[in-house]
Parts: C-alpha cells; structure tokens; sequence
C-alpha cells in the first residue's frame, strides 16, 4: 500500500489550496473503514497533526486549522483531501498524508512522501 500527496504550492496569504492523497493498493472495504489523516511539520518544529476524518466521515481539526481547513474523502477513488482557504504564513509546513493499517494484531503506520505548501506574507 502507497499514499501520494499532490497539490502543494506556493500561495500569498489568504490564499486557497487543495491537497489530494491517493492511496495505493487498498481494496474498498479497508480504505472506507479506515481513518485518514494529514500531519505536518515545518521547519525545526515536530510533526502535528492537521485533521482526521474517520470512515463514518467523522471530522477533528487541530485548533490552529478550525474554520479554515476542511478534510474530506472520496472512497471510491481511495482519495482523501484537504481544502486550506485563508492560508497564513505559519501553515507553511511539509504536509504528510497517513492512515494505519491493521493487519491482524500488528497496526502499521502509512504516510505519503509529503507535499511542501509556502504561504507568503
């Protein structure tokens, strides 16, 4: 199983962008019961979380985010998203997408190879 982050960019404040992760190599059943999420980490900082969204579609932000970011998902097309509107300079981080996958007893965690975003002041 793969994730692959696409849609980052360069955007001046107050600006708008959507990231996409598709997710490779998972059948129906498991993606659409799984949670998936976006993390990101700026420079010198830790990773943080951004959102989940849980297969009953369920939704949590981190409170840097709320009202400005929105994370959905379309099952059929193993893809999930993040909608950014009224970007700030301090979003500018290396966004990672993640999922776990259960695998009997064992869980593994699954991230894509990160899409960088830089909102100029």
């Amino acid at each position: 199983v793969q994730l692959q982050a696409s849609g980052g960019g360069l955007v001046q404040a107050g600006g708008s962008l959507r990231l996409s992760c598709k997710v490779f190599g998972m059948i129906l059943s498991e993606f659409s019961g799984n949670i998936m999420s976006w993390y990101r980490q700026a420079p010198g900082k830790q990773r943080e979380m951004v959102a989940t969204v849980t297969g009953s579609r369920d939704t949590n932000y981190a409170d840097s985010v709320k009202g400005r970011f929105t994370i959905s998902r379309d099952n059929g097309k193993r893809t999930f998203y993040l909608q950014m509107n009224n970007l700030e300079p301090e979003d500018t981080a290396a966004y990672y997408c993640h999922t776990i996958r259960n695998m009997g007893r064992n869980q593994y965690d699954l991230w894509g190879q990160g899409t960088l975003v830089t909102v100029s002041s």
